[in-house]
């Protein structure tokens, strides 16, 4: 079996869809090594050996043209050209013509659920193809069973057409216990040696504020509280789209005990993880929720909302907390901090937790809705 892959997120390792995108490229072949995988990328990627490169026509007229060019265009005509038996789109941006068996994996219906990410007319019009082309494609791979529920209502798509695939986390997240890794990773950033860890985005889904009003109630009844810190590239600019949390520390009055370390490098996560006395995540939605399965594979405890997907991740072995409940989110603080054996309980089974999740078992499944996509009456 030959599958053409689209690899408009090659090299886009700091996005979902670019971690999803290069997981699948690196586990498919080894879980199946009968299917060949052509990877299908814009002219210009730094891209592996064997990937096709597509030119794109629209590129000095608007970049978003051109992405919408590649889509639309290059990659049905290309996998027509390259005799593939399957096209897999790894986003939400299916080709709305296509003579080829078509798979697209549709992380979540964000930009659909919530308003503030539409982006705009453009943005709307976008969202628009995208839902109107993905009813027409063989097969639906999403990250949750959540997100699987949003595509059946939203997008109107028999459910033998939507699958589940788990998302994973990659094999390099996993407990670091090398004190001198752990201390290095301490220095470059500027950490203390205790500290709670928020790491993500800032955009207004994410419910940082939550978090840090809950950490200003947890630390006003500490003698001596843990310090929080809050990582991930902080907004250029203060909006209501993507609030500056500098100054909601500011405004709340806990400056001096919130570290913002910015932007962390990839190699750097597992040991930043690790380092953590907990890892929270108070958003309000996701698809997924790799963040906090990335944590758990590290044996760090966690605590994350009850929306949305994150139950599904979490499972039994972390808290699971109303988004908006500032008090919950105070007191799970303080008894983290507090109850060490409880710590460690909730340590042990997010490693249990997280071993359920492996990109083989996403790979097989994957390469099973292939196979379903081609015999799509069997």
């Amino acid at each position: 079996m030959r599958v053409l892959l689209g690899g408009w997120f090659w090299g886009k390792g700091h996005t979902g869809s670019g971690q999803y995108l290069h997981a699948m490229y690196r586990t498919l072949p080894d879980v199946r090594p009968d299917i060949e995988i052509v990877l299908a990328v814009p002219e210009g990627t730094d891209a592996p050996p064997g990937a096709v490169s597509v030119s794109l026509p629209m590129a000095g007229i608007s970049p978003d043209l051109a992405k919408v060019w590649f889509e639309q265009a290059s990659l049905p005509a290309l996998a027509k050209k390259l005799r593939a038996d399957v096209l897999h789109v790894p986003y939400w941006a299916p080709p709305a013509f296509h003579s080829t068996p078509t798979v697209v994996t549709i992380h979540d219906l964000i930009p659909l659920l919530l308003p503030e990410y539409r982006g705009g007319v453009l943005g709307w019009f976008y969202t628009t193809l995208v839902s109107r082309t993905a009813r027409r494609t063989d097969l639906i791979l999403t990250d949750s069973d959540t997100s699987r529920q949003d595509i059946l209502l939203r997008l109107h798509v028999p459910p033998k057409r939507v699958r589940r695939v788990w998302l994973a986390a990659s094999p390099r997240y996993r407990p670091v216990r090398d004190e001198a890794a752990l201390r290095s990773v301490r220095s470059k950033y500027g950490l203390p040696d205790r500290f709670f860890l928020y790491l993500g985005g800032f955009d207004i889904r994410k419910n940082v504020g939550t978090l840090l009003a809950a950490w200003k109630a947890y630390a006003e009844g500490s003698q001596s509280p843990v310090p929080l810190v809050v990582a991930g590239k902080l907004p250029e600019a203060d909006s209501d789209f993507a609030p500056d949390p500098r100054r909601q520390a500011e405004e709340l009055g806990i400056r001096d005990g919130v570290v913002f370390p910015g932007w962390v490098a990839e190699e750097d996560k597992p040991a930043l993880y690790s380092a953590a006395l907990a890892f929270a995540f108070p958003s309000r939605y996701e698809g997924f929720g790799l963040p906090v399965l990335e944590a758990m594979a590290c044996g760090t405890a966690v605590l994350a909302s009850d929306a949305s997907s994150l139950p599904e991740v979490v499972g039994d072995a972390g808290v699971l907390l109303p988004p908006g409940d500032i008090s919950a989110w105070s007191d799970a603080l303080g008894r983290i901090d507090a109850d060490k054996a409880w710590r460690k309980k909730l340590e042990d089974a997010a490693l249990s937790q997280s071993a359920r999740f492996s990109w083989e078992k996403a790979a097989l499944e994957t390469a099973q809705a292939y196979e379903a996509a081609c015999s799509p009456d069997e």
